[in-house]
């Protein structure tokens, strides 16, 4: 245990906000390879991916991970440093220790034992990790390895992935599939005006109040045996000009549906324009 911890800890001390990997990748690389892995790094834009196998011919059971985290809001809000790992009564805080490098680091640990274990097993095991997994887009990251995937016919039989999703302990809920990502943006428009006389304005967060209210009261789906039911969530909502007597003219807010197989990402959209 003390190996996939010092792992996890020596990610977590690399400050890699979505898309910067920040070298976490190439530390995990360097490990592999000298457990006799090939190592691919693939980078699109500013998406780092890597691809890690050993074996050859057969099924492929492969782990899938990110290394990527999302921004730490004011790091003067935090216990703790986000980016310096610290056990405190047995539980390990900084950004990403769920979320994901402690996953990560114990598919890491868990293949190089393995291989150490079976140097001529059967078939192949793998590592895909992305660091565009937390940011707003995902096109560079597994989307675009895994259309290249297909143009190679390089095939995934298998796939684990290390997201957390444990209740009470450790692996006492493993689900089977994921769940969708459908993130929008609403603009409401009004009319900027002075506080002292909204006659003459028309305020775009007071015409917003009534729909949020009624989004975050909605109920779209009742989950199944495999997910929980489909949630939606504001992230972001910016309005105002800085000012406390003047009424702003527009408001946005971003927001985004987890949503189970029970919903689909086009009923969404018409239920929430409507």
């Amino acid at each position: 245990m003390s190996d996939v911890l010092d792992l996890t800890c020596e990610l977590i001390r690399r400050a890699s906000v979505t898309p910067d990997d920040a070298g976490c990748q190439a530390a995990i690389a360097a490990r592999l390879m000298r457990a006799g892995f090939r190592v691919r790094h693939l980078r699109f834009g500013e998406v780092d991916n890597l691809w890690a196998t050993h074996g050859d011919g057969g099924a492929t059971l492969a782990f899938l991970g990110h290394t990527d985290v999302v921004p730490t809001g004011p790091a003067d809000a935090w216990r703790f440093d986000p980016f310096t790992p610290t056990v405190v009564d047995g539980v390990l805080y900084g950004r990403g220790a769920a979320d994901m490098k402690g996953s990560v680091a114990a598919m890491v640990v868990a293949l190089e034992a393995f291989v150490a274990a079976h140097p001529d097993h059967a078939g192949r095991v793998g590592l895909l990790l992305t660091s565009d997994e937390e940011g707003p887009t995902n096109l560079d990251g597994v989307r675009r390895v895994a259309s290249g995937f297909r143009a190679d016919h390089e095939r995934i039989d298998w796939c684990v992935v290390g997201e957390p999703s444990s209740t009470a302990r450790l692996g006492d809920l493993i689900r089977v599939g994921r769940r969708g990502s459908l993130s929008g943006t609403l603009t409401v428009r009004g009319v900027q005006g002075h506080v002292a006389y909204p006659d003459k304005a028309k305020n775009p967060i007071h015409a917003f109040a009534p729909a949020l209210a009624d989004l975050a009261a909605e109920r779209w789906d009742e989950g199944n045996a495999d997910f929980p039911p489909t949630s939606f969530q504001v992230s972001n909502l910016n309005a105002g000009t800085g000012a406390t007597n003047v009424i702003p003219a527009a408001l946005t807010a971003l927001f985004n549906f987890r949503y189970s197989t029970a919903s689909t990402a086009d009923d969404l959209k018409a239920r929430t324009e409507a």
